[in-house]
């Protein structure tokens, strides 16, 4: 099963490092936090990634491009233009790196990508956030149910859009954030069938806003709540939060060995 990251926004919430590099490349660790993700959904067998790109995608490209350089020691011959890597680790990945443009909204940018995902049901997040979730306790649930799309939803008081989910995990309605809110949000994490497409329209499309809407009005929205650690990357207090829980030993979100 696929997975798609959404990694083209400009991340103006943290412009103090954004500015350099897309915010998913910003480092935790030493590593981006989209590596991060990355490394987590690999640990439950997810290592098909569908990455979209949009500001300053040269640097994610790059980063892969040069993988064995960022994550091995090398030796560089010179004289014989060779180069040895040593202790080198490949990742049990396939990255697929889409240019879905600067300006396009979150829903644009999942429209573009449909010619790499076809009629397949595929998982969603975004490039920015890490959690402990159980992604095969999640897939299975999204399975159960037989809707076009779950939603992971944490409770957290923080501005995010806010739901109303029913007794049997059914979300009735989707709306944006108010400042009053501290309740139960959009934490991606998502699944969604290949039916979500057509809920999307053009590069304007925010698909956090008319697409989930209109899911839930329809009653084809799920909710997968995460009681446990989940944490977005918006402003220096967060990413210092998440350096400091790498850097403590702590990290929720590591159960990788290496």
């Amino acid at each position: 099963m696929k997975v798609v990251l959404l990694a083209g926004g400009f991340g103006t919430r943290i412009s103090e490092e954004s500015h350099l590099k897309p915010k998913p490349m910003i480092e935790i660790g030493g590593r981006p936090i989209l590596w991060h993700i990355m490394k987590y959904y690999s640990e439950f067998g997810f290592h098909d990634f569908v990455i979209c790109l949009g500001y300053k995608q040269y640097v994610v490209k790059e980063f892969f491009a040069d993988y064995f350089l960022h994550t091995s020691d090398v030796t560089f011959d010179l004289a014989n233009n060779k180069m040895e890597v040593h202790n080198n680790y490949a990742e049990p990945w396939k990255v697929t790196l889409v240019d879905t443009g600067l300006n396009t909204m979150t829903g644009g940018r999942i429209k573009r990508i449909q010619p790499f995902i076809g009629d397949e049901t595929f998982m969603m997040t975004y490039g920015d956030g890490v959690c402990n979730v159980d992604l095969n306790a999640l897939l299975k649930f999204h399975q159960s149910h037989g809707k076009i799309a779950t939603m992971t939803t944490v409770n957290i008081a923080q501005m995010k859009g806010v739901l109303d989910i029913d007794k049997d995990n059914v979300v009735r309605s989707f709306r944006e954030k108010d400042e009053a809110d501290a309740s139960l949000i959009n934490g991606g994490f998502m699944v969604l069938n290949p039916e979500i497409f057509s809920y999307l329209e053009d590069d304007t499309t925010v698909f956090e806003k008319e697409p989930l809407k209109k899911l839930a009005l329809e009653g084809q929205l799920m909710s997968f709540h995460h009681n446990g650690f989940w944490q977005c990357m918006d402003t220096q207090r967060e990413m210092k939060k998440l350096e400091e829980l790498w850097q403590s030993g702590q990290a929720p979100w590591k159960i990788w060995e290496k």
